[in-house]
């Protein structure tokens, strides 16, 4: 090995620091050999942060509670002039022609194809000529309310069913029977018989939930079996167009298809909603689903368990909300309460009094804060319970006392005496309110023929063929009568007229702003 006489100093030294280094760790090594310990490591990382608690401790003790809910029903044969009704199981073809309600069951019922937006009313059969024996037709979840077996699921999970399982939780399949439905709530009651007790769960007091409260959803996704799902609170008191009893809470928890019927959990374990709806535009969770309040549920369930069936209080009349437009047509202080557009001959509240062009401002001392709040209010209210009911009329409160009735199986429609007549040859105006109007052939009432497009009364949805029966509660029967009725509300110093329009053989007021000046 030839090395250059510069650099042979250099290359010593180096191979002198190897060997001394290699000393050296040999000695290392012979001491922990001795000494018997390893070599010390690095330790692994760890971050001490403040721990959030869990659901395990309450999922333990609800999922007990919580079942699968399998629905069969008897499949009706094909029609018998032969033709095969397979091609519309969920029968979207015999729903009116609106398209707000056609969309509400694609999104909230989940008919369709598998992109519907439902996350309970799972179908699974399909109409079968040759086979009368039970077929599965949805899947749900429920839950026990009693330790001797009744438990709560949605309507829309039972409603087609002829017999019904209930899957435990640890497996076990139990017959059920149904006891009562309630579909202005979608809300069933089905009862279990077994050896033993059930671990059932109560009710909250959800007046005091929060948005923002955690929540926890146990229930039967797709038919999976308990599936648990946690989230918060997203709002309260959601109209989605259900009912008139629409207060729901919405929850960011994951919900799906077969959670109808399923508890939502607040964290001392009680429930604070059932699962009925999500609102999903793939078919799958997005965070937005609706449960039925706790204590809208309680007292349903209350009357199922007792008789099968729910008793609601009934008042009888049409009403509709109140605008700003109206509320300063009527002289009221703010846009609360529920107008009255008319009052049903047969129901209680015309017979006590009440009438068109009321304002309902409260019942037995309670705000109605809208039309819904005042559904809430009678339904509460058992037939025959005599109530105060307070209007605003002619500028002022009253108050009348009503004797509630039994509110019928299918809802009444008040109806109008009033048909809509021709028009006469010779049209008359209404030039400051855009409209052009002639008198009816009975003489009660103006006839719309014509609405000027860019009017307040086109804004409003008045159109040519609807009938003026009243302004500010005073009958017309002429262009004079609307003209003085305008006069009468600039003297007032209000700033709109209330029109009472009749069309459809119903009832309806809009408010109009009256000319200034």
């Amino acid at each position: 090995m030839n090395i250059a006489p510069n650099s042979y100093p250099h290359t010593r030294k180096r191979l002198m620091a190897a060997a001394a280094s290699v000393a050296i760790a040999g000695a290392i090594g012979f001491a922990a050999v001795a000494t018997g310990t390893a070599p010390v490591l690095a330790d692994a990382v760890r971050v001490e942060a403040p721990q959030v608690p869990g659901f395990a401790d309450i999922v333990e003790r609800v999922s007990p509670a919580v079942v699968s809910v399998k629905v069969k029903a008897k499949i009706e044969p094909a029609a018998d002039d032969g033709s095969d009704q397979s091609d519309d199981p969920d029968g979207m073809n015999n729903l009116p022609e609106n398209p707000q309600l056609r969309r509400f069951f694609k999104e909230f019922r989940g008919f369709g194809d598998q992109n519907g937006q439902d996350q309970g009313h799972r179908r699974f059969g399909r109409r079968d000529r040759n086979n009368d024996q039970p077929r599965p037709v949805a899947q749900g979840s429920g839950f026990f309310i009693s330790d001797d077996g009744y438990l709560v699921t949605n309507n829309h999970v039972v409603e087609e069913g002829s017999s019904f399982t209930v899957v435990m939780n640890d497996g076990k399949e139990l017959d059920a029977k149904l006891i009562g439905t309630d579909p202005r709530t979608d809300l069933a009651m089905l009862k279990v018989d077994g050896d033993g007790k059930f671990t059932y769960v109560d009710f909250a007091d959800d007046s005091k939930v929060r948005v923002g409260d955690w929540v926890v959803a146990v229930g039967n996704p797709f038919g999976l079996g308990g599936t648990v799902t946690a989230g918060i609170v997203s709002a309260r008191g959601r109209d989605i167009g259900a009912g008139p009893y629409d207060d729901f809470l919405q929850i960011d928890a994951s919900v799906n298809r077969g959670n109808s019927g399923g508890p939502t959990f607040n964290l001392n374990g009680q429930v604070v909603g059932i699962n009925t709806a999500i609102f999903s535009p793939s078919g799958g969770s997005v965070g937005i689903a609706f449960d039925i309040p706790a204590s809208t549920a309680k007292a349903v369930v209350e009357d199922l368990m007792k008789n099968g069936s729910v008793q609601r209080g009934w008042l009888g009349v049409e009403i509709q909300p109140v605008t700003t437009d109206i509320a300063e047509s009527l002289g009221l202080k703010s846009e609360k309460g529920a107008l009255v557009s008319s009052a049903q001959d047969d129901g209680p509240g015309k017979k006590a009094g009440i009438t068109s062009g009321d304002v309902i401002t409260q019942v037995d001392g309670k705000d109605v804060a809208s039309p819904k709040e005042l559904a809430r209010l009678i339904g509460a209210y058992s037939p025959g319970k005599s109530v105060d009911v307070t209007v605003w009329r002619d500028g002022k409160s009253q108050t009348v006392k009503v004797d509630l009735g039994k509110l019928p199986s299918s809802d009444k429609q008040a109806s109008a005496d009033q048909q809509q007549p021709a028009a006469p040859a010779k049209p008359d105006t209404l030039a400051d309110l855009g409209l052009t109007v002639t008198k009816s052939d009975n003489g009660k009432g103006l006839v719309v023929t014509d609405v000027d497009p860019d009017s307040d009364a086109a804004d409003r949805g008045i159109q040519p063929g609807d009938v003026i029966t009243s302004v500010n509660s005073t009958e017309v029967n002429g262009t004079a009568d609307v003209d003085k009725a305008m006069a009468d509300a600039v003297k007032s110093g209000r700033k709109a007229v209330l029109m009472q329009i009749t069309r459809d053989d119903s009832n309806r007021f809009v408010a109009l702003p009256v000319a200034k000046g």
